[in-house]
């Protein structure tokens, strides 16, 4: 068949009912294995996997031709003499047929296999947060009683385009039966713009048993968010469990992170019923209907809370009754009596029920109405759901999150922008300004002076605090959300793309402009009609915090300015607790030259590290003046005894400006415990030979406790052809004290070019790090021409005339297990050395040397941990890890030798069972 054969790398795997081979590439003279008409011969090494039942064979698809028809595989046992005979006649590539790379064959038994083959339906649900898609490439592994499928990249959708927000792809995924399904492992490359994805679910359809699979996830898949894994394996849920009612569990978790803070002790919500488009209200005579309009007095209820979910709901206007059920039905009574303590049950749509923790099964609940009912009315004409409403969210000076969902909120990006994938966190916070009756301006907390608006068809948060940042409040009381209104540009909103940006947009009844406000810090109640100050006062932030809803990862927590006369206060007006045992103060003293950037630091203790914690705020000229001291207040979980500080300047406003550090100065708020570093350096990032990253050693009785050292890095490029990069790379040095950051390795602010053959020299300043331990070594090439192949790093030490010898002899960067990894960790030379030599002197009578043989091809290596097991007529021996690939193991075209201790294999008898395959390419 013309254009049959392939340049790509062709590996085997075969399956027994005691195990499988793992991949085995089948490597030939180069350029001539696999070629059309051709049929190869290769002797391959499996051990004793059972009873042969279905192989796998693929290719990597690498190579100016990678597609590849194959017409027959056959293996010889040469152990057993059994042989094995698998048709295939079948094209592996991308742009042709179905789009695999890979088949599985079973064994044919008296001319039938013994097992089918069939093709599962893999459904993919994108999660509906903002910014949920992605653009990268998904693999997914499925596992299963009878095997396993490899990893298989999802390509063709049935949607025009893949993984889009909310949207659930279906692909096809051939291979032998697995039997019952168990497992998945699915991820993504990280490449692409836009790469992180938040996926819902996955559901597996197999149609020989006619069963459905169900593998929730809720979860994100993004090296920035949640706790940075963009690949997850994820077990079956249990078939004893409805998947659905699984899933409604997981939502009602989430509903009730998002929305508990409405019932905390002192506010005043409102209940909307959805059936009667009213609100509920208590009267004076201990009757209750669900017929008040949103300006009834009697409508308004204070919340007190006994228990976790179990509150007390007390009438805002009769303070000495409350909301209770008695014999089924909703009435009013005494607020100390038990029938009005209410457990709240938050539904995935957001509505309450209120349930009687008296007398579980009886419900608050209306008829249409708006008469109390009980279950004997009939549910096809009564609710019990309620749309909770808090009162005073847009009072003047309340600090608030415009959630977009239960997980994400508006947030003001560092260019000016405005998201809705932002987390719910104190950077997302808006300051309210009151204007008049319904109209408000929002200011960002972390940026003072910047307000949200809508000008030039634009929408974002670099607003001065004119007409333009003047916004309508628009209530939605079925939703309970709000929609913002351009005062200036009547009849547009704030509104969200797909992946979160804001937009001016009009009204057409969609959900991309609502906004669920969460109140931080409750404002004060203006008079109608009096204009609002826009320039106030700061206020402290201490008082306020507000737990995030539990859907993403908490990143570090951002420090506060510290106004430390003011009273602290909690929203209600009581008092707040003493400091914290982690609480710090940070004083910057800043000299001749100030700075309008981000300032990030870490801090190092002999217990471990915390960082990073930004301090300055850009557009904030008030921060890091000339000659004025700055504080802010930390929180730093237990590091132990504080040794250094790591200070990094982010991009400066002005490009030609830079700053000079005198001092900073840590002081625990419990303790009263002072730490000093003085520092005295200038930091720029403007190019010229001043760095924007900084050390400070902890310094007593006038000496530093550790010495800064000079480390001269020398990076050798190797000798290959298209070896050369211009992509940014990064070093960080770990030593017994600690590391020394991720550093970008450039000169006077001047990328650098990594050529061909060639050394590159750098050097690190940092507080000695003692003896070092390994370096990370990391290339951001956007594209694979941008690949960099590193030779080796050398790290020299000129305190002590020490020299470090980092070995890579690797691409970067590179892809094991389907997966792309831009960075790699590298243990010195004499490391290695050592532990060989070690390995030498110590082997016994009956130790076993193993030697690891990797392909000398790109993708031949692995950042996996390896285990061995051994196979003899007596018995089986294992498994033993050998190592990891992330310690500088497995690398292509590489030998690695391992001593198993005396014993370990004894009584295994004589070694046994090798395999031929023998193949015939169409």
């Amino acid at each position: 068949m013309p254009s049959a054969g392939t340049s790509s790398k062709v590996y085997i795997i075969l399956y027994g009912d005691l195990g499988s081979s793992g991949p085995i590439f089948l490597d030939g003279e180069k350029g001539k294995s696999f070629q059309r008409g051709n049929e190869d011969v290769f002797t391959v090494h499996t051990g004793n996997i059972g009873h042969l039942y279905k192989i796998r064979i693929g290719h990597t698809n690498a190579g100016s031709c990678p597609a590849w028809h194959c017409e027959e595989v056959q293996l010889l046992n040469l152990f057993s003499g059994e042989q094995f005979s698998f048709p295939a006649n079948r094209w592996l590539a991308w742009d042709q047929a179905d789009g695999e790379i890979s088949m599985e064959l079973p064994v044919l038994h008296q001319g039938q296999p013994v097992l089918p083959v069939t093709v599962y339906e893999v459904h993919v649900t994108t999660g509906e947060l903002w910014n949920a898609g992605t653009e990268a490439d998904v693999y997914i592994s499925i596992y299963g009683e009878k095997g396993d499928t490899g990893s298989r990249q999802l390509l063709r959708s049935q949607k025009p385009k893949k993984f889009l927000k909310g949207q659930t792809d279906v692909f096809l995924v051939e291979a032998v039966h697995l039997g019952h399904l168990y497992k998945i492992v699915i991820g993504h490359n990280g490449l692409g713009s836009g790469n992180g994805w938040y996926l819902d679910k996955v559901v597996i359809k197999d149609p020989i048993t006619d069963l459905d699979y169900t593998f929730l996830c809720h979860r994100w898949l993004d090296n920035g968010q949640d706790d940075g894994n963009i690949a997850r394996g994820l077990t079956v849920t249990d078939a004893s469990t409805f998947p659905g009612r699984k899933e409604l569990e997981l939502k009602i978790e989430e509903t009730w992170a998002a929305e508990k803070w409405k019932f905390r002790k002192g506010n005043t919500l409102q209940f909307y019923n959805r059936l009667t488009r009213s609100f509920l209200c208590l009267y004076p005579d201990s009757s209750v209907d669900a017929l008040g309009d949103k300006k009834n007095k009697y409508g308004l209820f204070d919340v007190t809370v006994k228990r976790g979910n179990i509150c007390i709901f007390r009438s805002h206007q009769i303070p000495h009754l409350a909301l209770a059920l008695v014999n089924g039905y909703a009435t009013g009574k005494s607020k100390d009596k038990s029938c009005c303590e209410l457990c709240v049950h938050l539904q995935p749509n957001g509505c309450a029920i209120l349930e009687s923790a008296r007398n579980p099964g009886h419900t608050v609940m209306f008829n249409l109405q708006g008469k109390t009912a009980d279950e004997k009315t009939g549910y096809a004409e009564i609710s019990n759901e309620f749309v909770v409403h808090v009162k005073g969210v847009f009072h003047h000076g309340a600090i608030i999150l415009l959630n977009t969902n239960h997980c994400q909120a508006l947030t003001l990006r560092p260019d000016g922008g405005c998201s809705g994938a932002g987390q719910q966190q104190q950077e997302s916070y808006w300051k309210v300004h009151k204007i008049g009756s319904g109209v408000c301006m929002f200011e960002s907390v972390k940026n003072p002076g910047m307000y949200l608006k809508i000008k030039d068809r634009q929408c974002n948060g670099t607003g001065t605090g004119d007409e333009y940042c003047h916004f309508k409040i628009e209530k939605n009381l079925e939703a309970g959300s709000v929609s913002l209104e351009s005062v200036r540009s009547k009849g547009m909103y704030v509104g969200l793309l797909p992946d979160g940006q804001t937009k001016p947009v009009i009204n057409i009844g969609e959900s991309n402009i609502f906004f669920y406000p969460q109140v931080i810090k409750f404002g004060c109640e203006m008079p109608t009609g009096t204009p609002a100050e826009v320039n106030q006062e700061k206020k402290d932030l201490r008082g306020f915090e507000c737990p995030p809803a539990k859907a993403q990862q908490q990143t570090p927590a951002r420090p506060l300015v510290l106004p430390p006369t003011e009273e602290m206060r909690n929203p209600q007006g009581g008092e707040c607790p003493l400091p914290s045992s982690d609480e710090w103060k940070v004083s910057v003293l800043t000299g001749s030259a100030g700075s309008q950037a981000n300032v990030t630091l870490w801090i190092y203790g002999d217990g471990g590290a915390a960082g990073p914690i930004t301090l300055g705020k850009e557009n904030r000229k008030q921060f890091f003046l000339p000659r004025e001291e700055d504080e802010f207040q930390v929180k730093v979980k237990s590091v132990g005894n504080i040794y250094k500080l790591r200070i990094e300047l982010g991009e400066l406003l002005n490009k030609q400006s830079e700053w000079n550090l005198r001092r900073v100065t840590l002081q625990h708020l419990t303790s009263k415990e002072t730490l000093n570093f003085p520092a005295n350096t200038w930091l720029s990032t403007n190019g010229d030979d001043r760095d924007f990253v900084c050390e400070l050693p902890l310094v007593e009785a006038g000496k530093p406790i550790y010495p800064i050292i000079l480390y001269h890095v020398y990076v050798y490029t190797g000798d290959l052809e298209q070896a050369d990069t211009d992509s940014a790379v990064y070093l960080c040095i770990y030593g017994e004290r600690g590391d020394s950051g991720l550093r970008l390795l450039q000169k006077s602010g001047i990328p650098v070019k990594f050529l061909k053959g060639k050394v590159n020299a750098f050097e690190v300043k940092a507080v000695s790090l003692g003896k070092l331990q390994k370096v990370l070594l990391r290339c951001e090439a956007n594209s694979k021409s941008q690949y960099w192949y590193c030779d080796k790093v050398i790290v020299r030490e000129d305190e002590n005339n020490s020299e470090y010898v980092f070995n890579c002899e690797r691409w970067l960067p590179f892809m094991s297990q389907g997966i792309i990894h831009s960075e790699i960790e590298l243990c010195p030379q004499e490391f290695q050395i050592t532990q060989q030599l070690k390995r030498r002197e110590e082997a016994n009578e009956g130790d076993w040397k193993i030697t690891v043989v990797t392909g000398d091809f790109e993708a031949a290596g692995t950042t996996a941990t390896v285990s061995f097991y051994a196979y003899g007529e007596n018995k089986t021996s294992g498994p033993i890890i050998l190592g990891s690939g992330k310690h500088q193991l497995f690398n292509p075209n590489s030998e690695d030798i391992f001593k198993v201790q005396y014993g370990f294999y004894m009584d295994t008898g004589e070694f046994k069972t090798c395999k031929t395959a023998l193949l015939k390419t169409g």
